[in-house]
């Protein structure tokens, strides 16, 4: 059985809302970031990082969200939600799911990380103007690669168009302004699938469970 280490709001929902695209079971292991669980031994010798997700499956023990999507998405080739190892789509899907990390991630991460993530006496919110010029840059080479496609590969639903949609959405909740109209559907349009919502709801049932 599959293990995913997460919890609600954080990358986590990238794996838990693929395994749910993919339509496979897992268990979900609330890793509650509130009460800095992420810092204990216990959670530190899956992740030394400490950070979520982490997937667990068999003898293997994988972090970081993008190789934990492509695994997943090669261990379950028949959903189709990778190009096949060695096609232009392939490099043309891990272009845009390097982008989303190393690109339009890591402002809002850097804002993140100035507002609230790193403790006070590392938190140099000079950098904050800095950070939402460079999303805003990211945003409109986004804007560009995605043209008038519905997904960002053409017109089928695919895994990296979860790691560009989250990052979206971490925008909006970093209140950072995507003015470009065709971002603002695939939002939309990523946003409405299904199974975000089961993702979604299978983290707060488990961060709920415990808070009762």
């Amino acid at each position: 059985m599959l293990t995913v280490y997460g919890f609600p709001k954080s990358r986590s929902v990238r794996t838990t809302w693929l395994l749910e695209e993919l339509g496979q079971p897992y268990d979900y292991h609330l890793v509650d970031l509130s009460k800095n669980e992420h810092r204990t031994p216990e959670y530190l010798a899956i992740n030394p990082g400490g950070k979520v997700p982490a997937l667990r499956d068999g003898d293997l023990l994988l972090t970081e969200s993008g190789a934990i999507t492509n695994y997943l998405c090669d261990r379950f080739p028949q959903a189709g939600l990778i190009p096949p190892t060695g096609s232009a789509e392939r490099a043309h899907h891990d272009q845009w799911s390097f982008f989303a990390i190393g690109e339009l991630e890591q402002p809002l991460w850097t804002m993140g990380k100035a507002k609230f993530a790193l403790p006070e006496p590392q938190r140099v919110r000079a950098i904050l103007p800095t950070a939402e010029w460079e999303f805003q840059r990211a945003l409109e080479v986004l804007s560009q690669g995605l043209g008038d496609k519905p997904y960002m590969l053409g017109d089928r639903f695919q895994a990296v168009d979860i790691l560009l949609g989250h990052t979206l959405f971490w925008a909006a909740a970093f209140k950072q302004p995507v003015e470009q109209v065709n971002l603002q559907r695939y939002a939309e349009r990523v946003g409405s699938r299904p199974g975000l919502a089961a993702a979604r709801v299978r983290e707060e049932h488990a961060l709920n469970a415990v808070s009762v």
